[in-house]
């Protein structure tokens, strides 16, 4: 993610992600975050509230035993000294908003919301531990949706931190950031949650605009020619490489029409790239649509079926 000031030629960089995906973050560094602010403007304090939490973090391997992606008991989420952490920081976390307009006064007002964003993603991701040692039916689906909501408060505090100079420039994949809730099939199951895009709509409304990416044809991607009449096939009929293609035009088709297009065939060497749909018009802006791209990735190519 990028942010082109306004004043000056400089951009700012930051990562937006959260810490969670087959491996899973210890909240230590997170929280200590917090707890640094909060002993710069109040040493003994600050010392107190730390006595309580490290003794609690315990081992990094612990929390990030990627046995726990698959494997709800293999998780420490919900362990006593977990349960205690995440009260803890429910404890940090009122403790600096109850004392707000000292502690602004005692630094600033950026040091300040930064140390009370990062004790809440701290929050978050205990919230995420604890749902990683539970075998609900809805576990999988819990965890996608916690992640963007993550994903989506750190994006909010970005803006915020960047008022007034410039706008902001989000990359990631368009289930992250479309509007419309996300379905994706996880073995035999079908799991839906509402993406980063979703939030933020509802948090920006008409300021959040987001172009959805599409290609025809990407053989070292694994990702095999369009079927006729799919809107992949249509879109890459018009002159390319490259298409930059309004959603709000429908292209001259019906709702109707729209509704009955086929869908291209998902790629069976590639599950990440997401067909274009009747409802991409409204999860997107725009779309830009490519005919191929190039192997970029790190890695191994993706094999022959």
């Amino acid at each position: 993610m990028l942010i082109q000031r306004t004043r000056g030629n400089s951009i700012q960089f930051y990562g937006f992600d959260s810490p969670t995906d087959m491996i899973t973050d210890n909240p230590r560094q997170t929280l200590h975050v917090a707890l640094d602010y909060l002993s710069s403007v109040d040493k003994a304090l600050g010392q107190e509230y730390r006595n309580r939490i490290d003794p609690l973090l315990g081992q990094d391997s612990a929390w990030e035993d990627p046995a726990a992606a698959l494997d709800s008991t293999q998780s420490i989420g919900r362990s006593p000294e977990a349960t205690a952490l995440r009260i803890e920081t429910e404890e940090l976390i009122s403790e600096l908003r109850v004392r707000r307009p000292e502690l602004v006064a005692k630094s600033d007002e950026s040091r300040y919301l930064e140390a009370v964003h990062y004790a809440v993603m701290a929050r978050q991701l205990l919230n995420y531990h604890a749902t990683l040692a539970q075998t609900s039916e809805k576990r999988q689906a819990r965890l996608l949706g916690i992640r963007d909501a993550m994903m989506a408060e750190n994006l909010a505090y970005i803006v915020s931190r960047e008022q007034g100079r410039g706008n902001v420039l989000v990359f990631a994949h368009n289930s992250h950031l479309k509007r419309g809730k996300v379905q994706w099939q996880w073995g035999n199951e079908s799991v839906i949650w509402w993406p980063a895009g979703a939030h933020l709509n509802a948090m920006f409304g008409r300021r959040y605009v987001v172009i959805g990416s599409a290609v025809g044809e990407s053989l070292v991607h694994g990702i095999g020619q369009p079927e006729a009449g799919t809107l992949e096939a249509r879109f890459t009929s018009a002159p390319g490489p490259v298409r930059f293609i309004p959603t709000h035009q429908g292209q001259g088709l019906p709702t109707e029409e729209i509704a009955a297009l086929p869908i291209r065939s998902g790629s069976k060497k590639n599950g990440s790239y997401e067909p274009l749909n009747a409802q991409s018009f409204t999860d997107f802006d725009w779309f830009a649509v490519l005919d191929t791209t190039a192997y970029t990735r790190e890695g191994w190519p993706y094999l022959e079926d």
